[in-house]
C-alpha cells in the first residue's frame, strides 16, 4: 500500500514539476515574437483492480500541447498578405501622386507658358523677342516633358531594385524554413512521432508569417511535420526538406522590367505577374502594371498627340523667310521590343496612322504562322487579319517573324522622352497664313470673301498660285476661276452663298450677293510679316480636343491623369489603413488564444506549486506508512 501510494505521490510530483516547467517557460518567452503559450496535458495512469473495485495509480503527463488555432492563423495569414500588398501598392503610387500634384513642377504651369508666350507671338508677328520668348517656352516645356519622364524611370529602376531584394528576402526566408523543417523531422521522429517540437513549430510559423508579408503564402503540413509551402498561385517554394528558388529576371516582352522565375533544378519556370499575388512584391508588381506603365504612356500620349497636332498646324503657315512652315517639335516613333526569345532577325514595322485614338495601353503583335494578330493589353481585346492591321491608331504595316514570335509595341511610352523642338530659328516660326484674298475694289455687289484656311496635309504643290475668281457678265448665278493648278481653269462653277470653295488646296467661301463682273483673288501672301492667322490656329489647339478620340485637349488630359491618380491614392490609403486595421483584429484574435497571459500563467504557478506540496506530502506520508509497517512486522 505504501509503495503504491509512494508511486502516487510521485507521478503527482512529476507532473506538477512538468506544469511548472512549462508555466515558468509561457512567462518567459512571453514577449517572444510569434510564441504560442504551451499546456501540459494529462492523463490518469491505468487504475488496478482490486476486489472493492478500480483503485487509481495517479498520473502522466501525456504530452506538451501548444495553443493554437489553425483557422485562425490562417485567416491572418490572409489578411497580412493583402495589407501588406495595399502598404506597398499605396507607398509606391504616393510617389507618382507628389510628382503630378506638385503645382509649380507639373505639366500645367509649362503648357500655359507656352500657349502664352504663342498668344504674344499673335499680338507681334514680326517681332523677334516675342518670338524667342515661344521657342524658349517650347524648350521649357520640353524639358519639363523629359524631367517628368525621368522621373518615372527612377521610379521604375527603384521597382526593380525592390523586385530584386524582395527575392533575396523570399529565398533566405524558404531557406531558414527548410532548416527548421529538417530539424522539426527530426526532433519529432526521435520521439516516434507522438509529440510535437512546439518551440520549433513556433520558430517555423515565424519565418512563415515573415515571408507571407513579402508574398502570398499557403501551407500544408506532412505527415512526418514538414511543411510544404507554396506562393502566388500554388508554386512550390519549399517541399519538406528541398527549397525551390525565385529569380528576378528580365522580362522576355520587355528587357527593362524585372519579372520573378521560379528555379526548379535546371528547370526555369516563368511565373506571370497576374499569378503573384499577395505581399511586398505582389504589390510593387501591380503597382507598374496597373498604374506606372499607364500614366508613363499617359504622359507620352499627350506630348506625342501635341507635337503630331502643332506640327500639322505649323506646317500650314508661312514664316518670316517665305516659306512654309516645316515641323516644331521633333515626333517620337512608337516603341518596339522584340521577345528575348525571337530570332535575333524578326523585325516589324509600326507606326500611328490616327494619333486621336491613341490610347495609353501597350500592345502585343504574334504570328501563328497564318495570321497575325494585334492585342490591346489592358484589356487583351485582339484583332485578327493580313497585314497591315491596325488597333487604335497603331498599325503594323510589315513584319518578317516566325511563327510562334511575338513584339511588344509601345506607341507613346516614349513620346516624353524623345519629344525636342526641332526649330532654332526665330525668323522659321510659321505665324502667317501662305495666301491672302482679295475682293476687287471696282466691284459692285455685296459678295465678301473669307481669309481661307489651308487644306490638312499633304501641301498641294500649287498652293501658293494665284486665283481669280470672275462672276459671269450678265450675271446668271455662276463664275469662272482662272489660275495654275488641277482643275484649272473651271468654268460655270454654280455659286453659293457661304458654300466652300476649294482649289490647290486652299479653302474659302463668298457670302453675300456678288454682281456681274465681280472679282476675287487669291495670291501668295509675300508682304505677310505682321500675318498671324496661322499662330492663333495654333495657339487654339490649346483648347481643341485632340486626344482621346476627340473627347479632351492637351490640359484636360493631363487633368484627367493626375485625377486618376490621386483618386487611386486616396483610394489605396483607405483600404490599406481599413486592411491594416483589420489585420490588428485578426492579430488580436490569434493572441487572445496563443499569447501568453501572464495574470493567468502567475495563478497557474501558485496553482501548480500547491499540487506540488501536495504530491511532496504524499510522498512523506508514504514513507510514514512503511515505516510503521516495518516497526510491526
Amino acid at each position: 500500500m505504501g509503495n503504491s501510494i509512494l508511486t502516487i505521490g510521485v507521478s503527482g510530483l512529476l507532473t506538477a514539476q512538468n506544469q511548472l516547467l512549462t508555466t515558468s517557460h509561457n512567462i518567459s518567452n512571453a514577449d517572444t515574437p510569434g510564441f504560442s503559450r504551451q499546456k501540459v496535458i494529462l492523463d490518469t495512469n491505468i487504475p488496478h483492480a482490486s476486489g472493492s473495485g478500480f483503485i487509481g495509480q495517479g498520473v502522466q503527463a501525456k504530452t506538451v500541447e501548444r495553443i493554437y488555432n489553425q483557422f485562425l492563423v490562417s485567416q491572418s495569414l490572409q489578411v497580412q498578405a493583402e495589407s501588406q500588398y495595399l502598404d506597398s501598392h499605396y507607398t509606391a503610387i504616393q510617389q507618382l501622386d507628389d510628382m503630378f500634384a506638385e503645382a509649380t513642377s507639373g505639366l500645367s504651369p509649362a503648357l500655359q507658358n507656352f500657349f502664352s508666350a504663342i498668344q504674344d507671338v499673335a499680338t507681334n508677328p514680326s517681332v523677334i523677342p516675342s518670338r524667342q520668348s515661344l521657342l524658349s517656352n517650347a524648350e521649357a516645356l520640353v524639358a519639363r516633358f523629359h524631367s517628368m519622364d525621368q522621373h518615372l524611370n527612377r521610379i521604375r529602376e527603384g521597382v526593380n531594385s525592390q523586385i530584386t531584394s524582395t527575392v533575396a528576402q523570399i529565398n533566405s526566408l524558404a531557406e531558414q524554413i527548410t532548416e527548421v523543417n529538417k530539424q522539426i523531422v527530426w526532433a519529432e521522429g526521435a520521439a516516434g512521432g507522438r509529440q510535437s517540437a512546439n518551440d520549433m513549430l513556433d520558430q517555423r510559423d515565424a519565418l512563415v508569417t515573415q515571408l507571407n508579408k513579402l508574398i502570398n503564402t499557403d501551407t500544408i503540413v506532412q505527415s512526418d511535420g514538414s511543411m510544404n509551402v507554396y506562393v502566388g498561385n500554388g508554386q512550390p517554394l519549399v517541399v519538406g526538406v528541398q527549397t525551390l528558388k525565385l529569380q528576378a529576371s528580365e522580362s522576355i516582352e520587355n528587357p527593362e522590367n524585372l519579372t520573378v522565375n521560379l528555379i526548379n533544378g535546371s528547370s526555369i519556370i516563368r511565373l506571370p505577374e497576374k499569378q503573384i499575388s499577395g505581399g511586398t512584391l505582389g504589390g510593387i508588381l501591380s503597382f507598374r502594371s496597373a498604374t506606372l506603365d499607364s500614366a508613363q504612356n499617359a504622359i507620352g500620349r499627350i506630348a506625342m498627340v501635341m507635337a503630331q497636332t502643332f506640327n500639322e498646324q505649323h506646317q500650314l503657315g508661312m514664316d518670316l523667310n517665305g516659306d512654309m512652315g516645316g515641323e516644331f517639335f521633333n515626333l517620337p516613333a512608337p516603341k518596339i521590343i522584340s521577345a528575348l526569345t525571337n530570332n535575333p532577325a524578326s523585325t516589324i514595322s509600326a507606326e500611328i496612322s490616327d494619333y486621336g485614338a491613341l490610347t495609353t495601353s501597350g500592345y502585343e503583335f504574334s504570328f501563328n504562322g497564318t495570321d497575325y494578330t494585334l492585342t490591346r493589353l489592358s484589356d487583351n481585346t485582339p484583332i485578327t487579319s493580313s497585314l497591315p492591321i491596325t488597333l487604335d491608331g497603331v498599325t503594323i504595316t510589315g513584319a518578317a517573324m516566325l511563327a510562334g514570335e511575338r513584339f511588344r509595341i509601345q506607341p507613346t511610352v516614349n513620346g516624353a522622352k524623345e519629344i525636342e523642338v526641332k526649330i532654332k530659328d526665330t525668323a522659321q516660326i510659321a505665324a502667317a497664313a501662305p495666301n491672302r484674298t482679295n475682293a476687287e475694289s471696282t466691284n459692285v455687289g455685296t459678295g465678301t470673301i473669307s481669309v481661307g484656311t489651308v487644306d490638312p496635309l499633304p501641301l498641294d504643290p500649287n498652293l501658293q498660285q494665284p486665283l481669280t475668281i470672275t462672276f459671269h457678265t450678265p450675271y446668271n448665278g455662276m463664275y469662272d476661276v482662272t489660275g495654275t493648278g488641277t482643275g484649272l481653269p473651271a468654268t460655270s462653277q454654280v455659286f453659293a452663298a457661304g458654300a466652300d470653295i476649294s482649289f490647290n488646296g486652299f479653302t474659302f467661301q463668298i457670302s453675300g450677293e456678288p454682281a456681274a463682273g465681280d472679282v476675287f483673288t487669291v495670291k501668295p501672301n509675300n508682304s505677310g510679316v505682321g500675318d498671324n492667322r496661322n499662330i492663333l490656329a495654333l495657339g487654339a489647339l490649346q483648347t481643341t480636343n485632340t486626344i482621346s478620340g476627340g473627347s479632351a485637349s492637351y490640359q484636360a488630359a493631363y487633368g484627367q491623369l493626375v485625377s486618376l491618380i490621386g483618386n487611386k491614392t486616396r483610394e489605396l490609403e483607405v483600404t490599406s489603413k481599413a486592411q491594416a486595421n483589420l489585420f490588428v483584429q485578426t492579430e488580436k484574435a490569434v493572441q487572445a488564444i496563443s499569447g501568453v497571459n501572464l495574470d493567468e500563467e502567475a495563478a497557474n504557478l501558485l496553482r501548480f506549486q500547491q499540487t506540488y506540496q501536495a504530491a511532496s506530502k504524499i510522498i512523506e506520508m508514504s514513507n510514514t506508512l512503511f515505516d510503521s509497517v516495518l516497526r510491526f512486522s
